[in-house]
């Protein structure tokens, strides 16, 4: 990261480097094909996440059913289900706080299901985790609770300084490095949260219900910065959510930097489609659907359509469907 937060690197998933002219006509063209080198050159790409067979049960309930799926670099992968249907428990295979009773998961190419603390502390180097509640320290000022892990690593005081000054840019909470979280909305608890989560630049961030309890507003900034996260950063994220505007907001914007190096978000529109940002919907621990929200909104499952029906992605009828979540 600059000193402002962000990488000057083209945004991936095929989008160009954003200006402020019109981008080129052909831009789904470039979408299609950076789609297609991924998918010839297939399992020479290391995954950022690879869950095989997967399965898991608490005593005699199983929670994840013979569960495979993968996550690209620089790919949002949404998990939808509703109450106890596994979304949790895929994030802690993930940590591997838990072990699968069967199948294999994979963290950059690194089969964890067999490995000791000491080993799942190496790999957990590489992921960000933003929990549902925070988790924040709350005795801890601002500053502090993002310098936490680099002081325990006893890193040079400027070093420390340095990456707690880029991450809180990046957050937008330079100006509150001395609050205590008690002193902060609940928007911004939440990207205090983002800011230790990416403490050490890791390549995969995982979301727990980002934007639970956040009004529209809020939650849109959050979803910003999980946005700037995949086009700027090439960062891969797992984002567990049951608010389907969310979803909407998540699938259908991508964000690309000006030549006077300002954020531009954009909508893709009927012209494109981001294949770098897909949905994983789970009932009963199994997989139910695979896709994009185009395809979600399709599809002629009943338990599918009766999830999303009054939704930001399937409104009611006599609603505006192009209304915007936030």
């Amino acid at each position: 990261m600059n000193s402002d937060g962000y990488h000057r690197e083209p945004p991936r998933g095929g989008l160009a480097e954003g200006s402020d002219a019109e981008l080129p006509h052909n831009l789904s063209d470039i979408v299609q094909e950076s789609s297609a080198v991924k998918q010839e050159t297939g399992e020479l790409v290391t995954l950022a996440i690879e869950f095989r067979n997967v399965d898991f049960s608490y005593a005699e309930k199983k929670v994840i059913d013979d569960l495979s799926f993968k996550v690209a670099r620089g790919e949002i992968k949404i998990i939808l289900s509703g109450s106890g249907g596994g979304k949790s428990t895929i994030l802690k295979l993930i940590l591997g706080l838990l072990k699968p009773d069967a199948g294999q998961v994979f963290i950059d190419g690194e089969e964890i299901s067999t490995y000791d603390e000491t080993q799942l502390q190496r790999v957990r180097e590489k992921i960000g985790m933003v929990f549902q509640e925070g988790a924040l320290f709350d005795s801890l000022s601002v500053y502090d609770n993002v310098a936490y892990r680099l002081h325990e690593r006893k890193l040079p005081e400027e070093d420390i300084e340095s990456e707690v000054t880029s991450l809180l840019e990046f957050v937008k909470l330079e100006d509150e490095v001395e609050k205590l979280p008690s002193q902060l909305s609940g928007g911004m608890q939440k990207r205090l949260s983002i800011a230790r989560a990416l403490v050490g630049n890791p390549a995969i961030v995982l979301f727990d219900e980002p934007t639970v309890a956040l009004d529209p507003p809020t939650s849109g900034t959050i979803c910003d910065l999980i946005i700037e996260l995949r086009d700027l950063e090439n960062v891969s994220s797992i984002v567990v959510t049951h608010e389907m505007d969310v979803v909407k907001y998540l699938t259908s914007e991508y964000v690309t930097v000006t030549d006077k190096g300002d954020l531009q978000f954009k909508d893709e529109g009927e012209s494109l489609c981001l294949t770098n940002t897909n949905i994983l919907m789970l009932r009963k621990g199994r997989e139910i659907f695979s896709g994009t929200s185009t395809e979600l909104i399709e599809s002629q499952d009943s338990y599918i359509h009766d999830f999303i029906r009054g939704t930001e992605l399937l409104p009611e009828q006599g609603e505006d469907a192009d209304r915007k979540p936030f």
